[in-house]
């Protein structure tokens, strides 16, 4: 019983190493080693080098923390002078014995830190919601760069061209495309019309955009009459005009969610109320530290209120993603990548569908089963429709 079990164990344990050893382990365990290598070097990337990915400055670590660009000590630096300088102020008054003694009221320490706690909960409030705003912005339009190449690479393919002036039909609706996207752009920064889009249009629709109030809803408009139209001359099926009609509506809905982050900014009591809790602060806090503090009360002030404001300036900076500040989304880096990917894709040679193409290049599938299958033989358990 024992021999048997150790055969037993040594055939699980042979079983187990061929398993292991088979390719699809094998291959597994290099992708997973693989990513798991990548994952490292990431992590392992200095301050300086994902400063350079992000900007494509290529900085040292202690250049990029003294870098005024991008940072919030200039918007808030002159803040941080006036409570430095209001910190001085008490305490030459207190130096002087210009203030009134105030260590006799029990009561403001405990006012000190209930403001404390406030302040740091409505503090990483405003920032997180900040940043929400600022990363769902950021996945839209995301998802509108895949949506814009799938729909210009889907008329670009599916549309059928009889005719020379078809090709250029079609070049132009896939610019239209690309359009919609910079139109979104300049939509949303409240910026009008301008030469970036004259690349991608015709002069008739140029100067039609510059009447209109809404110009993305227009270019969709056009590219919708044009789907329309391909499908009414017989150039694409229902199923292709459906699927191209489905991610136009994809990407007007992206402009929806673009335009509600727009158009619904953080409530501003939270604002007025975050911004009087933290000047009540800077009022009371010298008045409670400059008995301990004395000279430094200034210096303690400065630092307190660089901290502060400076969480509160970053929920400014990015609650509102889509402007022309340092720290909003790179919508030109973003729009430019998406007109040079629809250039590349108008300059290639489109795939000729045509109904003789389709027969030469993908066979029937029945067909192609039928001459590649090996019918079974007829089972005798079955004879004269009757089971035996």
């Amino acid at each position: 019983m024992v021999g048997y079990t150790k055969t037993n164990s040594a055939s699980e344990q042979r079983s187990f190493n061929e398993k292991n050893s088979s390719p699809q382990a094998r291959s597994a365990n290099s992708r997973s080693q693989r990513q798991s290598l990548i994952q490292k070097i990431v992590n392992a990337r200095s301050v300086g080098e994902k400063f350079q990915i992000y900007t494509g400055e290529k900085l040292h670590w202690f250049q990029v923390i003294l870098r005024l660009k991008r940072s919030v000590i200039p918007a808030i630096l002159p803040w941080v002078v006036l409570c430095g300088g209001y910190g001085f102020l008490i305490s030459l008054l207190d130096y002087f014995e210009y203030l009134p003694n105030l260590t006799g009221i029990k009561s403001l320490p405990n006012i000190l830190i209930s403001l404390n706690v406030v302040l740091s909960l409505l503090l990483v409030f405003r920032t997180n919601t900040a940043h929400e705003r600022f990363w769902e912005g950021r996945k839209l339009w995301g998802a509108m760069v895949n949506v814009v190449r799938n729909q210009a690479r889907g008329i670009w393919i599916y549309i059928e061209e009889r005719e020379m002036p078809e090709r250029k039909s079609k070049a132009a609706a896939a610019r239209l495309v690309a359009a919609f996207a910079v139109a979104m752009k300049l939509h949303l920064r409240r910026d009008p019309i301008n030469p970036e889009l004259a690349q991608l249009m015709s002069p008739l629709q140029y100067r039609r955009l510059q009447q209109v109030n809404h110009a993305p809803l227009e270019i969709a408009n056009w590219i919708g009459d044009y789907l329309q139209r391909q499908y009414e001359h017989k150039r694409i099926n229902v199923f292709q005009v459906t699927d191209l009609h489905a991610m136009l509506n994809t990407m007007v809905d992206i402009l929806g969610g673009c335009e509600r982050i727009l158009k619904t900014p953080a409530p501003l009591v939270y604002t007025i109320t975050l911004k009087l809790l933290l000047m009540i602060y800077f009022i009371v806090m010298p008045l409670g530290i400059v008995h301990e503090l004395n000279w430094w009360t200034g210096l303690d002030m400065a630092f307190v209120s660089f901290l502060l404001l400076g969480l509160d300036e970053i929920g400014s900076e990015i609650e509102e993603p889509f402007g022309h500040d340092p720290n909003d989304l790179p919508l030109d880096f973003i729009c430019k990548t998406i007109v040079r990917n629809v250039e590349d894709l108008i300059k290639e040679s489109p795939v000729d569908l045509s109904e003789e193409a389709r027969r030469n290049l993908f066979p029937p599938i029945a067909q192609a089963i039928g001459e590649n299958r090996n019918p079974l033989p007829p089972n005798p358990a079955w004879q004269g429709g009757k089971r035996s």
